[in-house]
């Protein structure tokens, strides 16, 4: 495997960087998972859009402009000769000293690798996931921005203890006042009286790119209602239909959470269309490699 480090392609057994790299010190940096399916990325536009824009954020000057990133992630597949690939595309602050100043980290640290990835088992996009509500709360957005798809993923991470612990492959995240927010690397939906249902960024959420994939499938292909809207526990128990999205999970069906059955306790019939709509979409269309 070759990987993309500053510019140059390197054996994966080759590609370090310093222990004084603050991504891996503070979790100072942020990062995009890519998706490419025969032999396009999808979404690749929107993607290096959120890249750029969580960096913003956290004032993080990256190196290369949007087209000299999108040519390292396509030449990056090519190089590792892919079709199908995860690409998970890296920017950390760079090498500084052991304080916290990003002052002292005179460049960013750029990688891309370019691999396979299985999520979740094939049986579970049939017969649906199991969940719990995990008692971790999602970070507020006054403190670290969900928005902001950071390095610092330890608040996902908790939770996702919890649901292993639980015997459970994946956990709804609550915010700081009780709504639904988020899976740990996940956005959720539910489907109740003939309307999609998902919460709003303003929930501690991530927007997702396979989130507004599937809003836009749903309003053109369904011809249906989706409202991005604040609501509880309550609502995922009592909702016809759950499922989840997200570049690596693609569309799953959710069938129990916390015990309860969602709906006939089956992956829905809309959602499993849904899987069908979206597997035709990023079959036809993306940047090509």
């Amino acid at each position: 495997m070759k990987i993309y480090l500053d510019g140059k392609f390197v054996e994966q057994k080759d590609a370090k960087i310093s222990v004084f790299d603050h991504g891996l010190l503070y979790g100072d940096g942020v990062f995009e998972g890519i998706r490419a399916y025969n032999g396009r990325v999808f979404r690749l536009k929107e993607h290096l859009d959120r890249l750029y824009n969580s960096a913003r954020a956290i004032m993080l000057d990256i190196p290369l402009n949007k087209d000299e990133m999108e040519k390292a992630v396509l030449d990056t597949i090519r190089e590792n000769k892919l079709k199908d690939a995860y690409v998970r595309l890296v920017i950390t602050r760079g090498v500084g000293d052991l304080g916290l100043d990003p002052d002292k980290c005179p460049k960013a640290t750029v990688f891309i690798i370019a691999d396979k990835i299985s999520l979740y088992p094939k049986e579970y996009y049939t017969k649906g996931l199991d969940l719990i509500t995990a008692s971790t709360k999602r970070n507020i957005p006054d403190a670290l921005n969900p928005c902001v798809k950071s390095l610092n993923y330890l608040n996902n991470i908790l939770a996702k203890i919890e649901a292993k612990r639980a015997g459970s492959p994946e956990a709804i995240m609550l915010n700081p006042w009780g709504f639904v927010s988020e899976c740990t690397g996940d956005n959720i939906f539910i489907m109740n009286n003939d309307m999609f249902i998902t919460p709003p960024t303003s929930a501690g959420i991530l927007e997702g790119i396979t989130r507004n994939a599937v809003i836009e499938l749903i309003r053109s292909k369904f011809k249906m209602n989706v409202k991005e809207s604040l609501f509880t526990a309550y609502h995922i128990y009592t909702a016809k239909e759950c499922f989840l999205t997200g570049t690596a999970a693609e569309v799953i069906p959710v069938v129990k959470v916390d015990g309860r059955a969602i709906g006939s306790g089956k992956p829905g019939k809309n959602t499993l269309k849904l899987i069908e709509e979206f597997r035709k979409l990023t079959q036809s269309t993306g940047t090509p490699i």
